[in-house]
């Protein structure tokens, strides 16, 4: 199995849903699973039937968790020192060439990616385009409304 990027905040999220998952969650299913059954006939037992799935749920989640962060690379932004060009865990920040919008990404993880917050995936194709470029680079991103140009403002690492 290769190993998957991550950064050392995303591993700690990854971490905090097992926690919670195997602390939490996990009990409160087997409490439901115990008294569904003690209603007695399972086999139309709608409250035994939701249980069991969630059950299985969790622990499929619990199982997908422990995997990649057994596969994980986990990576710390601060201490990469990629000489101002942009790789993993790296904060860009990009002017649109067309409109002049500014914008402001960290390239990360898959299981971190949050648009929303800034946090793009680093299979992204905008990301792609983005990896080897350094401050004052234009990357051409393929959107669906065509290709896009941006160049590169600022490259740090937080």
């Amino acid at each position: 199995m290769s190993t998957i990027p991550i950064t050392k905040r995303g591993a700690e999220k990854l971490k905090e849903e097992l926690h919670r998952l195997k602390s939490v969650d996990r009990p409160a299913v087997i409490q439901a699973i115990a008294e569904a059954r003690a209603q007695g006939d399972l086999s139309e037992n709608a409250e035994y039937e939701a249980a069991k799935d969630r059950q299985g749920f969790i622990e499929g989640r619990i199982q997908e968790i422990e995997g990649k962060l057994s596969a994980a690379q986990i990576i710390d932004p601060a201490s990469v020192d990629a000489g101002g060009r942009v790789v993993f865990g790296a904060t860009v920040e990009l002017e649109d060439e067309s409109t002049g919008d500014q914008v402001k990404y960290q390239i990360v993880g898959e299981d971190e990616a949050d648009l929303k917050l800034g946090l793009i995936n680093i299979s992204s194709p905008i990301a792609r385009a983005l990896i080897g470029k350094e401050e004052g680079d234009v990357a051409e991103v393929q959107a669906p409304g065509g290709v896009r140009r941006y160049e590169i403002t600022g490259v740090s690492y937080l």
